[in-house]
């Protein structure tokens, strides 16, 4: 694989927030969540690796598992006896995307944390982009579909268009000089004081519209993704998405119209390392 970076990682430095001085490459922990991906996390990881090794950087891959019983578990282990900066989470008796993502940020000490599928559909090549976004100073860098250059060209019309429409059902809620043009992307990364205890819902598959509407990003950046193929195993796509997405909706339209207090679900804080 051939990673193109403007200019060598190991030797620049990168600045802080705007009015802190530069500062020392930040730690990446980068959260990959699994439900029966034995096909494909073996190339994942190696392709991830590949692309932050140049950095010269302190990372950690924190591959939540939701219990596959495929043998996901097993590959994660076997190269994580290899590597020590790759772990494995394996939750018993819990599902759903979100809460994944939250357990892996919250096990982790990395100033930046971010997610990415196991299914390659995100490309790892382009980790090292988003990287350079938040250390120059991004709060929030974001694989997008939407941005310019940004491609989803696989998909059917129609599910372009129901991707649109959810999409355009997000703008209202989204700050208006912070509007993510792909609110919907399951591959970024943040700084870790964006989100720290801050409650986001644990139920779902949407955790970047959570992060949108309640972190305290000042300043994002979206960098052009072509949405790939799955390369492996079946897709997760179903109507239950759908239905915890419309759910996400409702819960954060009540918020933010005044409509009382948010229906009781489970959520998670990211705690302070530090």
């Amino acid at each position: 694989m051939t990673l193109q970076i403007r200019e060598p990682f190991e030797s620049r430095s990168f600045p802080g927030p705007a009015g802190v001085p530069e500062c020392a490459p930040l730690k990446l922990g980068l959260v990959i969540p699994t439900l029966r991906e034995a096909g494909n996390i073996a190339r994942v990881l190696g392709m991830v690796r590949a692309a932050l090794d140049p950095l010269r950087i302190d990372y950690e891959i924190v591959v939540v598992d939701d219990d596959s019983g495929d043998g996901t578990g097993d590959v994660v282990s076997r190269i994580a006896r290899q590597d020590g900066r790759v772990r494995l989470i394996v939750r018993k008796g819990e599902r759903g995307l979100s809460g994944a993502v939250l357990d892996g940020w919250h096990a982790t000490d990395a100033q930046v944390l971010g997610v990415m599928d196991a299914d390659l559909q995100h490309p790892p090549e382009l980790l090292p982009e988003l990287y350079a976004a938040v250390a120059e100073g991004r709060d929030l860098a974001i694989g997008s579909r939407y941005a310019p250059g940004g491609a989803m060209d696989e998909w059917n019309s129609v599910r372009k268009l129901l991707s649109a429409a959810a999409v355009w059902a997000t703008w209202p809620l989204q700050r208006r000089r912070l509007r993510a043009k792909d609110p919907m992307s399951g591959f970024f990364l943040v700084r870790r004081d964006c989100v720290e205890n801050l409650p986001f819902q644990r139920q779902g598959f949407k955790l970047l519209l959570d992060v949108l509407v309640r972190s305290r990003i000042r300043s994002l950046q979206e960098v052009p993704i072509a949405f790939g193929l799955r390369t492996a195993d079946q897709s997760k796509a179903n109507f239950r998405v759908g239905c915890d997405y419309a759910r996400l909706l409702f819960r954060l339209y009540a918020r933010k119209l005044g409509f009382g207090r948010e229906a009781a679900v489970p959520s998670s804080t990211i705690k302070s390392h530090g």
